[in-house]
């Protein structure tokens, strides 16, 4: 049911100054201006290569105000192409799950999911070309397993597909939920924190069950680690693989 990852959403002060900066560092265009009534928001889209970016700013009540007052700018929804909407509204329906529909995007709030917000879109034919999101995180205090249940029953997944993880370097265990491997590799990501004194373990005890972080895909991490550098933006590069990382 779930074709990939193809989106995020941010909640931000100011749609043009994030703009500005997602086109400086990563080479992301503005496509598109919209409303998303159901988040509070006026959305600043931007394409960066076969996915996309919405750039929430608040203009009234709602989950966009809400997390950035609680929390700050940062990631607010992880957003996901399916094959057919009306499929998953009968998935979700059956499975008791409350959705809401806004502007031809299905949102899930974190009481429904694992702790994620969730937006999900009607599939389209991705570019051929460029950088593309392929994984949302969602870490975790609760039980793992649990939760990749969850996201079976909701989504259709097949647990065969999945793969275990651990990393005691990171202080997590849990699964990738993969899609539809090997063609792609989209995938959520559960890591319930083993190691509370670790960066991940720090985060859920302020924030719970929560989306952490997203995965990009890149042709060009050098230019993008340098144009973080000459900016002053923060960044680890990491190593131990063929290829640079940030």
């Amino acid at each position: 049911m779930l074709e990939r990852v193809d989106r995020v959403q941010l909640v931000v002060r100011d749609r043009a100054a994030a703009a500005a900066a997602f086109a400086a560092l990563l080479g992301a265009r503005p496509v598109r201006e919209a409303g998303a009534a159901y988040l509070g928001a006026r959305r600043t889209v931007l394409a960066l290569g076969e996915s996309e970016v919405e750039l929430c700013e608040p203009t009234g009540p709602g989950p966009a105000r809400e997390h950035l007052d609680r929390w700050g700018e940062g990631l607010l929804a992880a957003g996901f192409a399916v094959g057919d909407l009306t499929d998953l509204h009968a998935r979700l329906a059956e499975e008791g799950a409350e959705f809401a529909e806004d502007d031809g995007q299905t949102y899930l709030e974190p009481a429904v999911t694992a702790g994620m917000r969730c937006v999900l879109s009607a599939g389209r034919a991705p570019a051929p070309a460029g950088a593309r999101l392929y994984e949302v995180t969602n870490t975790l205090v609760s039980d793992w397993r649990a939760a990749a249940d969850l996201y079976t029953r909701l989504f259709d997944l097949h647990p065969s597909r999945f793969a275990p993880i651990r990393s005691e370097r990171f202080g997590y265990v849990g699964t990738l939920t993969l899609f539809d491997p090997p063609r792609r590799l989209d995938r959520i990501e559960l890591s319930q924190v083993v190691a509370p004194e670790s960066a991940m373990g720090r985060w859920v005890g302020r924030r719970g069950d929560s989306l952490y972080m997203g995965y990009l895909e890149s042709d060009d991490v050098a230019g993008i680690v340098a144009r973080c550098a000459a900016r002053g933006a923060r960044f680890t590069a990491r190593g131990g693989r063929p290829g640079p990382r940030a």
